[in-house]
């Protein structure tokens, strides 16, 4: 049985407008660095979860074989609404509750649930079932609703460089920091007792810039890829609904320091 929440259990939390982000495949580093390219990437699985939620473990593993898989762009984001249950999920953040929530405004939806997994930006559904999302992400593509935008990011020294090649229509680009891996203990609440692994744990979105449908060049400062919160970005292209809620991502692309071992 899936945990659910509404807008009046969470009424202390605070709805934002954040804008997402998704992750491909990756390559290890050298000096100069650079994102591995796909051609027809299946498509971008963000999964809502928690360590206090006792119907996510299923989830969590499900998302691991996404991640193995290697053709899809797939990021994770801990929510901290569960954390009154007795555990506070030690990868959770305000921020990652209030881009579900953001997430449920533009699906019409009055709550949210875990664990939710949201395929590029454009439907929900259960996170437990890796054949059912691969499926979908599938079917997405082939009705021209997948990543059709080419992106290409690099590495050298300090600067991370960022292409994003001609298309239709208007979104942000986004960069998103994440840990690749990591394994939990649960000392309390309803999963107590388990070590549970995470994959691809989001820490931090950032927007850097605007697409308009032609051919863009970023430089950014790349100081936060390696640090002790983030070993891996991901960069992806997002649209917003009249609202500023995420809506429909168009392209993605990932980088990583040296990639953890599958």
């Amino acid at each position: 049985m899936r945990h659910t929440i509404n807008k009046k259990m969470a009424g202390w939390l605070t709805t934002g407008t954040m804008v997402v982000l998704a992750a491909l495949s990756l390559v290890s580093f050298s000096e100069e660095v650079f994102a591995e390219e796909f051609e027809e990437p299946k498509g971008v699985v963000e999964l809502f979860t928690s360590q206090g939620c006792r119907s996510c473990p299923p989830a969590d593993r499900a998302f691991e074989q996404l991640v193995r898989q290697g053709d899809v762009v797939a990021l994770s984001y801990h929510v901290d609404y569960w954390n009154y249950l007795g555990w506070a999920d030690t990868l959770a953040s305000p921020e990652n509750t209030e881009r579900q929530y953001a997430y449920s405004k533009a699906f019409g939806r009055s709550g949210v649930y875990t664990p939710q997994a949201i395929l590029n930006g454009r439907e929900h559904l259960k996170g437990t079932d890796a054949a059912d999302i691969d499926r979908r992400l599938e079917r997405l593509q082939a009705e021209g609703q997948g990543l059709v935008v080419p992106i290409r990011a690099s590495r050298q020294d300090d600067h991370l460089s960022i292409s994003v090649g001609a298309g239709q229509g208007k979104a942000n680009v986004v960069v998103v920091y994440f840990r690749q891996h990591q394994t939990v203990e649960v000392l309390k609440g309803e999963n107590v007792g388990q070590n549970l692994d995470y994959w691809h744990s989001v820490t931090d979105v950032q927007t850097v810039g605007m697409w308009e449908g032609k051919p863009l060049d970023l430089t950014l400062p790349a100081k936060r890829m390696g640090d002790e919160k983030s070993d891996g970005c991901a960069i992806l292209l997002q649209a917003a609904d009249d609202e500023g809620n995420p809506s429909h991502i168009v392209g993605a692309t990932v980088m990583m320091e040296t990639p953890k071992t599958l």
